[in-house]
């Protein structure tokens, strides 16, 4: 059994939430960077060009990236040899984001309540999602996941007879009428299978990259394919970069899927602007 403290989950979390309002990951960055190459359109490579010219201010100048400093998603893999001391795990992880947001000079967007709509001044609490698995570490993912190109995510309770069709057509359905409003150009996760709750934490976490090691020649073949040609098909509708034209409107898209019920075929669509912020850190 190891013992891992409180103290050094908050701290983790604390340099999690600045940092990846900050810098990018590199695959991120990267897709960002070598978009404007593809971009058919003069005023769609003026936006592409723009927004790294926002990655280098950010870095430069040691500022978030996007005003809107998201909310802070968690996915927690908890190894089952793992002993927690000094405190509520929860406890520990949303006073990470407290710190991380306050010391860190992080907007502050969480409110107590759905309808009252008070600010909780601290950005807690946090989304986390558990997971118990086998050995002694404690691994993080962080998101911090601004509302304007989650305000266009789109669940769809599909029949098993839809199959891949009715999957390709949900996810071109939710891009089309997201439009300019997910801020394009967006990374697309999209979950399939589990139920109505599994597949909406499916996609959302398929925008993090999906599991650490996991080599893409091990993903099933149909996962791969409609990838691929599901990111050609949104690209020829022409939103472009900030929705203003161009062949540039999704810089990445993946897949995760999972086990599900005979009689139903449930598919998520969770849209990211460019500032598809996470990291991970493992304890």
């Amino acid at each position: 059994m190891r013992e891992i403290s409180c103290s050094i989950i908050t701290e983790t979390v604390a340099e999690m939430c600045i940092s990846a309002n900050k810098i990018l990951p590199p695959e991120v960055e990267g897709a960002v960077r070598g978009a404007a190459s593809r971009e058919e359109t003069e005023l769609g490579r003026h936006v592409l060009h723009e927004l790294s010219r926002n990655l280098d201010i950010a870095r430069e100048k040691d500022l978030p990236i996007c005003q809107d400093t998201g909310m802070a998603i968690l996915f927690v893999e908890i190894g089952q040899e793992v002993h927690i001391t000094g405190g509520a795990l929860t406890d520990a992880l949303n006073e990470g984001v407290r710190r991380g947001y306050t010391d860190g000079y992080l907007r502050k967007s969480v409110v107590s309540d759905p309808v009252l709509r008070k600010n909780t001044n601290d950005n807690t609490p946090a989304v986390i999602h558990y997971e118990i698995v086998p050995g002694d570490a404690l691994t993080i993912t962080m998101m911090a996941k601004g509302a304007g190109s989650e305000n266009k995510s789109c669940l769809f309770m599909l029949k098993p007879s839809d199959g891949i069709g009715g999957i390709r057509e949900a996810v071109l359905t939710a891009v089309r009428d997201a439009g300019a409003d997910s801020c394009p150009p967006m990374f697309i996760g999209v979950g399939v299978g589990g139920n109505f709750e599994k597949c909406a934490i499916l996609a959302k976490k398929a925008l993090s990259g999906g599991r650490e090691g996991e080599r893409d020649e091990d993903r099933p073949e149909w996962i791969r394919t409609l990838e691929k040609e599901l990111l050609d098909e949104i690209n020829a509708l022409s939103i472009g970069p900030a929705g203003l034209g161009g062949s540039v409107t999704a810089l990445s898209l993946r897949i995760e899927a999972y086990p599900t019920h005979i009689a139903q075929l449930p598919v998520a669509v969770n849209t990211c602007c460019h500032v598809n912020r996470h990291l991970t850190r493992r304890i």
